[in-house]
């Protein structure tokens, strides 16, 4: 599979939800490969050009940082609850290679999600699973984490933005 880049308009759209009918096995096994090829630690569905309600995490990257390893598909994701505590802490993203920015999210969240069998399950998540799921289930909604930046740093960043619109057409 290949990663759609910023400025790509699929990655500015609402997902739907995935069925055991959409090859959803094939489809999670797909993802994991190209996520682990590429070293992120989460791909969502529509960074691959599918606009369907799943996600991968694989903080296998993370574990000389100390973080658990956590290899997950995740189906069809709601977050029922954000905490009031609020954390900054420094996102990237496949889709907008060499931006790393701070991005002020809740710190703790309770979520929803099927997993392969499209069985339901219900957790709170912190730290930086609730982090990973966060910014993934944003990708399912058509929303960047550089669209959770203040105005300056939007502007900040503009031209970096621009040049990877512009690395994308030429390629």
């Amino acid at each position: 599979m290949n990663i759609l880049k910023y400025g790509s308009p699929v990655l500015r759209k609402k997902s739907f939800n995935i069925g055991n009918r959409d090859r959803h096995t094939e489809i999670a096994s797909g993802m994991m490969l190209t996520l682990k090829r590429a070293g992120g630690i989460g791909l969502a569905g529509p960074q691959v050009g599918l606009l369907k309600n799943i996600f991968i995490i694989d903080t296998s990257p993370m574990k000389s940082d100390g973080i658990l390893l956590l290899e997950k598909a995740i189906f069809n994701p709601e977050i029922i609850h954000y905490s009031n505590e609020n954390v900054f802490y420094n996102e990237s993203c496949l889709s907008i290679p060499d931006i790393h920015e701070d991005v002020f999210r809740p710190d703790k969240i309770e979520v929803r999600y099927q997993d392969e069998n499209f069985d339901w399950h219900e957790e709170v998540l912190e730290g930086v699973f609730a982090r990973v799921f966060q910014h993934e289930y944003d990708h399912l909604q058509g929303i960047l984490f550089i669209d959770r930046l203040s105005a300056i740093r939007k502007k900040m960043i503009k031209s970096k933005l621009r040049r990877t619109i512009h690395s994308i057409k030429t390629e």
